[in-house]
């Protein structure tokens, strides 16, 4: 019987898909909307300037691609992925969290606030 070599690639295939599968549903039941201090911290210092960067260097890569991308008729795609993308992910998250957007938790602590002092 000869061996072709999509048949050889297949149980490599179906190896990988499986082994990858379990991560992806891990990562997602991973999201913490209440960070520890450490993630905060790490937040802070570490993915919060390298968001800067990328927003920073995805404005000037879009602005050099420009001409061509409005010639493509790809502006709009290219400016959600060089530039819109990296800043929502830099600015519109709480420290330390990992969903975009706002939460807010704030908002909610100072309604149950005002609630409070009101005599309700």
């Amino acid at each position: 019987m000869k061996i072709t070599a999509v048949t050889r690639r297949l149980p490599t295939a179906v190896l990988v898909g499986s082994l990858a599968l379990p991560q992806m549903l891990w990562a997602q039941a991973a999201v913490d909307e209440s960070p520890s201090a450490g993630a905060m911290v790490g937040d802070l210092l570490v993915a919060r300037p390298m968001g800067l960067v990328a927003t920073v260097g995805g404005t000037a890569a879009f602005l050099v691609s420009l001409p061509f991308t409005l010639l493509a008729g790809h502006a709009s795609e290219a400016a959600e992925t060089l530039m819109v993308g990296p800043a929502r992910t830099t600015f519109m998250r709480c420290l330390g969290c990992t969903e975009n957007g706002y939460t807010n938790k704030d908002v909610e602590r100072y309604r149950e606030m005002q609630g409070d002092d009101s005599g309700e």
